[in-house]
């Protein structure tokens, strides 16, 4: 299959790499200008999980194929669109007529409602899903990254399509397990909530790596306050029971459990220390704020931390990556 990674961000880098190590053609689309300056190779140093539980670390120069133009009668069969859920808009107003024939698998994190998210794309040839990856470029240019096991891929209360079922049988090929859920629309929204509540502490500690189990403590609490909003955006929980069981179970075994994963667990470790944009992390909160005002939600432990995350000169955080 060939294959166009939208960016040549942490998640389409490390998903690229595992792609084309599975047999597919891989390029990246950089806006005009960057090809010269990200050069013709990626320095990576993944930690890959995918049938390892700790990791096999993968240390290399991987030359990669970068393209800053896309004819709308390209022959590619998918592209990846995976970028900051503020710059999402952007990217699919853009890539809406340059789609030709491929299916768009949208990998990404969103608050938005996901149909008015792909207003510019065409609906049929869209499928939707979240990496498991997660990590950084550093300061010198190495992709630092884990590459987990599985991936979650859904529908928005429909059987697959025919595209959608390829999609899958192309991360399988490549390693990958599946997590499916039929109510992906519920699932983003949760998701991006829990990334919110964890951040209210890794903003103002400055790391998910360093999180004390008080601070784990506080960011379960936080996740649970938001669980309302998430309802009253007409999300059913009761069809997340398992994925939402981390915060809504005892706090006393949840807060180690999470303590000990980020500690002691490499993969998870690598993607806590690795995030390398502190943009993200505030806009999800700013933007997860903004709704909870919009819909007349209390969201009391956001609102305390609301200083860490509105402030455009706070300094630089290490998180999780959320892509």
């Amino acid at each position: 299959m060939k294959v166009l990674m939208f960016g040549r961000g942490v998640i389409g880098a490390a998903y690229g790499w595992a792609l084309e190590r599975a047999g597919h053609h891989v390029e990246f689309y950089v806006r005009p200008g960057r090809a010269a300056a990200y050069g013709d190779a990626i320095d990576v140093d993944l930690l890959d999980a995918r049938r390892r539980p700790w990791g096999k670390r993968v240390v290399e120069k991987w030359p990669v194929r970068l393209r800053e133009s896309l004819a709308p009668d390209h022959d590619f069969d998918l592209i990846v669109l995976s970028v900051q859920h503020y710059g999402f808009a952007e990217a699919a107003a853009f890539l809406g007529p340059r789609v030709g024939g491929a299916t768009v698998l949208v990998f990404n994190n969103l608050w938005v409602e996901p149909l008015t998210a792909i207003e510019h794309l065409p609906t049929e040839q869209v499928a939707w899903g979240f990496p498991g990856a997660g990590g950084g470029f550093g300061d010198d240019g190495v992709l630092r990254a884990s590459l987990l096991p599985m991936v979650f891929l859904g529908t928005l209360d429909r059987p697959p399509t025919e595209r959608e079922r390829a999609v899958r049988e192309v991360f399988r090929g490549a390693g990958f397990r599946i997590q499916e859920n039929s109510d992906f629309r519920g699932w983003l929204a949760i998701h991006f909530v829990q990334n919110a509540g964890l951040h209210t502490q890794s903003l103002r500690r400055g790391s998910l790596s360093t999180l004390t189990r008080g601070d784990l403590r506080e960011a379960i609490l936080a996740v649970r306050e938001l669980l309302p909003l998430v309802e009253a955006r007409g999300v059913d929980l009761r069809r997340h029971r398992s994925s939402l069981l981390p915060f809504t179970g005892p706090v006393w075994l949840a807060a180690p459990a999470l303590a000990g994963m980020f500690a002691h667990f490499p993969p998870a470790r690598r993607v806590t220390t690795a995030h390398a944009n502190p943009e993200e992390l505030r806009a999800v909160c700013r933007d997860t704020l903004a709704e909870a005002r919009r819909l007349g939600v209390r969201v009391p432990r956001l609102e305390a931390a609301e200083r860490y995350f509105t402030d455009a000169t706070a300094a630089g955080v290490s998180g999780v990556g959320v892509v």
